[in-house]
């Protein structure tokens, strides 16, 4: 078996994996890994149901791909992090429920409780809203994933980025629960924040234990 269809179905697998953690239903996200020369990412329309290995598309770093199955619509939201991000080696993108209900007010998710730090910092920013699929909303995410690991898309959904498809997973997985948390608290009032001394005593005391690979 050769490598790229290795890594075909381990795309293939990560896809079933999101969808199985509730994360993605019906075609409404998608999952990509660097290859050399570009990268593989989920086809149009895929879901649970229909993805398959013949379905994962090579798409080059000038953005063109072969055959008659399409990309993603995001391709460019996935190709763009890829050339911006050295550390991303998959992607993960999700219309995940409480990502959604917090991107729908584009807030960011604020540092109100310390497992918000694994992302990379205080807080995961919130992009400003852009139509789907195009450079406007490949640019916000990219700049977004900079300095954190996952970000909120407004009125959209998440992206997550990581080393590999487990932790790119992880982190969907992850901010779609703090986002739960946020929300739940905040039917009791606005939570408290966590203080640049919390947080500087957080990230110091994360580095010694090595707890997490933050981005």
């Amino acid at each position: 078996m050769s490598d790229l269809k290795k890594k075909q179905d381990a795309l293939v697998g990560a896809y079933l994996e999101v969808a199985e953690l509730g994360l993605m239903r019906q075609a409404s996200g998608n999952v990509s890994c660097r290859v050399d020369g570009g990268m593989l990412i989920s086809c149009s329309g895929a879901s649970a149901t229909n993805l398959t290995a013949d379905r994962v598309v090579m798409v080059r770093e000038d953005g063109s791909w072969d055959g008659d199955v399409k990309p993603s619509s995001e391709w460019r939201m996935h190709s763009t992090i890829y050339r911006r991000q050295e550390k991303a080696h998959a992607v993960v993108h999700t219309h995940s429920d409480y990502c959604v209900a917090l991107a729908c007010h584009n807030l960011p998710l604020p540092g109100f409780h310390y497992m918000v730090g694994t992302f990379g910092g205080a807080d995961v920013p919130c992009v400003p809203y852009a139509t789907f699929g195009t450079e406007e909303l490949a640019n916000n995410a990219s700049d977004a994933l900079t300095h954190r690991a996952a970000c909120l898309l407004g009125n959209h959904g998440m992206i997550a980025r990581g080393n590999t498809f487990e932790t790119a997973i992880a982190h969907a997985e992850r901010l779609e629960m703090i986002c739960k948390h946020y929300v739940l608290a905040r039917t009791m009032g606005e939570p408290d924040r966590l203080t640049d001394a919390d947080w500087d005593e957080f990230f110091g005391r994360a580095k010694k234990v090595a707890y997490s690979a933050f981005i």
